[in-house]
């Protein structure tokens, strides 16, 4: 891959022909000569971009800031009238009673939603109702002209339009502000907002208090009737399940549980005391034991201890007696008769008192058996009443609950009914809307400034955006920073002339200024190392009509009027040019010499000017690279640098042929023409590089048809007004010394 050359960068030593010199740099315009360009943009060339679109800037500075005058002049006076309102953090409290609506602002989404109840359709056309007849007329009076037939124009959406809200930071005030033509409605719609906001939210929290009292209503007649139902229920619960006094049955049911359960504990306490008396009565009589021993025997029956004692006193007196008597003494049959007898008798109350205690356990057992059936009866029926009293307890619960639940209501629709009828207000008028004294729109002076400020702004970014998309070589720096090549001279614009006097300019003194410059161009040459023994130059351009043959001739001339033997030769075959400058015949020529039917002096066009030979082409080539390549060329090249002190050879332009490159190596140097104002960077720099890969100098570029009104802005070390009036005043004093 063939390595760019980086371009030499311009001299700070002074040496360079235009070190130092003002010009737009490679980067503004995007172009620059390799990958990495040294070349930066400085104040400076951002100062000729201004300098040289200076008009552009006025003229797009004039129709912005003519159009905000017009626009400010032609705008009617507009008059804004601002009235605050205070939003209350909370509702003023008149009774302590729960209200419907919850009006607390108790964050700023509470705040920006009475903003949003401000800004609503709602107000505007509550606004909208209050203005009627000739009030109505005077405020749409400057809106007629918006009128559309399709949409006619309304009170609403002018309303709409020309309202602000604007809450205020950090506080709970509320500015409206609202402007129209005329400066006493612009105020008092400003206060119909405010108050319209504020009758708005009276009149919400009257109408939800209102509906909250009518739903409040029926609820009442609801739960009032579900709580006639329940106590008709549990009415008839208690006729179905006997209780109508529930709690009188439970507690003569209780007492007789009492009473039984202590009646049990007696009777088996009775029981048991008779089934012990009876066991030990049946184990003496089993044992043939002596019953008189028990002493519940006894004690049961006081006869047996009156017949024991007698019978005890009557064996006492039968043994008297045996001592005395035997036993078939009549005292003695008398006194035994007598104990048998007691005997008997004691038997007899023994065996009564044995019957009264079998009697007892019978009697004690049936008791018993009686008062625990009574017990079981008097349980079931208390376990009987407790559930009924379950059922029952849980209907008169819930009738007592509903009970409740309306005295609630009932209390909560009397408060709603009360505070329905006052009337509160959540936000208060801090500062009434007043008439403003002077117009807010238009804003003269903020207008003017705008469009002082936007003139310039627009102007400047409209001159940088022309300089960004122009980028044709016209500045020095273009040149040596992006095109990559040294400038060794300047050749101003000329006046519009035959081309022949055009071609010989610096000997026919048409243009003083244009000769001076060749002057210059051909002592910088002289001047230059590569240039002053250099015999053969090349001359070439980039693309056709940037006046490569004009440079040529001028400068030969220029070498010629300063003693040395010049020839020009013309090696454009395609569109030979020299002979035209000169007004002589291209029958013979450079196409001649190559071919070999003609030598160089059959060719050569003598002293056309003092010390100056021409070669001309010699017509049109069919092949003109196999004309250049011929070893023929190479001799006649050769054979004039013998003759010639300087030998100029006029080739296409580079972008067009590659008839230059073939010649290049045969020449000492090369000098590239570029035309002010016209070639672009790219393809300038280009053609550059082609140059300078050959290995050839490049004596560098000349800048023709540089024009004098913006020379000043690119080459004001070369070409400034002193210049021009020095040219001038020469002028008028060799017209002087003619006369």
């Amino acid at each position: 891959m063939e390595q760019e050359t980086k371009p030499p960068a311009p001299s700070t030593d002074g040496n360079h022909p235009n070190a130092g010199y003002p010009g737009y740099s490679a980067p503004g315009y995007g172009y620059g000569y390799g990958e990495e360009s040294p070349v930066h943009r400085t104040l400076q060339d951002y100062l000729l971009i201004l300098r040289e679109r200076i008009w552009y800037i006025i003229v797009v500075f004039l129709v912005v800031f003519s159009s905000a005058l017009v626009y400010t002049l032609s705008r009617p006076k507009i008059y804004q009238s601002s009235a605050s309102v205070q939003v209350f953090r909370r509702d003023p409290t008149i009774m302590q009673v729960q209200a419907v609506m919850d009006n607390e602002i108790r964050s700023a989404e509470d705040l920006n939603t009475q903003v949003k109840i401000l800004e609503s359709a709602t107000i505007v056309q509550k606004v909208a109702a209050r203005l009627s007849g000739k009030e109505l007329a005077d405020f749409l009076a400057p809106y007629k002209s918006e009128a559309d037939e399709t949409e006619p124009l309304t009170a609403d959406v002018v309303l709409m339009r020309n309202r602000k809200i604007i809450p205020q930071r950090l506080t709970l005030i509320i500015v409206v502000q609202y402007q129209h033509t005329d400066p006493q409605l612009a105020a008092k719609i400003a206060n119909m907002f405010v108050d319209e906001y504020i009758n708005y939210n009276a009149r919400v929290r009257i109408d939800e208090s209102m509906k909250a009292v009518e739903d409040l209503k029926v609820r009442v007649e609801q739960q009032r009737k579900k709580v006639d139902e329940l106590a008709m229920n549990l009415q008839a619960y208690r006729a179905k399940s006997n209780l109508v006094s529930l709690d009188e049955r439970k507690d003569i049911v209780t007492e007789k549980l009492k009473a039984l359960n202590m009646l049990v504990t007696q009777t088996t306490s009775r029981l048991a005391d008779a089934d012990v008396r009876l066991k030990q009565v049946r184990e003496r009589r089993a044992t043939k034991g002596d019953l008189t021993e028990l002493p519940f025997i006894a004690a049961s029956q006081p006869l047996i201890a009156q017949l024991q004692q007698q019978l005890s006193a009557q064996k006492i007196a039968m043994a008297q007696l045996r001592d005395r008597y035997r036993e078939k003494h009549p005292r003695m049959i008398e006194a035994t008769n007598l104990v048998n007898q007691t005997q008997r008798e004691l038997d007899k109350a023994i065996r009564t008192a044995e019957a009264a205690i079998e009697s007892e356990y019978q009697t004690a057992l049936r008791n018993d058996q009686e008062a625990r059936a009574q017990l079981s009866a008097q349980e079931a029926e208390s376990l009987m009443i407790d559930r009924y009293g379950v059922e029952y307890d849980n209907m008169a619960r819930e009738l007592r609950i509903n009970e409740q639940i309306l005295q609630t209501i009932l209390a909560r629709t009397r408060e709603t009914s009360m505070t329905s009828t006052i009337e509160t207000q959540n936000a208060r008028i801090v500062d009434h809307a007043l008439p403003a004294l002077r117009p807010s729109s238009p804003k003269v002076a903020l207008n003017l400034a705008l469009g002082l400020v936007g003139g310039l702004g627009l102007g400047l970014a409209f001159a940088f955006f022309v300089a960004y998309i122009d980028d044709r070589v016209k500045s020095s720096f273009d040149i040596e920073g992006v095109v990559g090549l040294p400038l060794v001279g300047i050749i101003p614009q000329i006046k519009r002339m035959e081309q022949p006097e055009k071609a010989q300019i610096v000997v026919n003194n048409a243009d003083r200024q244009v000769s001076e410059a060749f002057l210059t161009l051909h002592s910088s040459l002289r001047l230059k190392d590569d240039t002053k023994n250099a015999k053969c130059l090349l001359t070439t351009s980039t693309i056709p009509g940037e006046g490569k043959s004009f440079i040529t001739t001028n400068l030969a001339l220029t070498f010629a009027a300063h003693g040395e033997r010049v020839a020009i030769v013309d090696c454009d075959l395609r569109k030979p040019n020299i002979h035209k400058s000169f007004r002589v015949e291209n029958l013979r020529g450079v196409i001649d010499v190559c071919n070999g039917t003609a030598t160089i002096d059959e060719v050569v066009q003598r002293n056309l000017q003092p010390n100056l030979d021409v070669i001309a082409a010699g017509g049109r080539a069919k092949n003109p690279t196999q004309v250049l390549n011929s070893k023929n060329f190479e001799l006649m090249v050769s054979d004039l640098r013998k003759r010639y002190d300087r030998v100029f050879f006029d080739t296409p332009p580079l972008a067009a042929v590659s008839d230059a490159l073939i010649v290049l190596p045969l020449v000492d140097g090369s000098i590239f023409t570029i035309f002010f104002n016209k070639v672009r960077r790219k393809a300038a720099q280009f053609c550059a590089k082609k140059l300078l890969d050959a290995n050839v100098p490049c004596v560098g570029a000349v800048l023709n048809g540089l024009n004098l009104t913006v020379s000043g802005y690119y080459y004001a070390q070369y070409y400034d007004k002193s210049y021009k009036d020095y040219y001038v005043v020469m002028a008028k004093d060799e017209e002087a010394e003619v006369r």
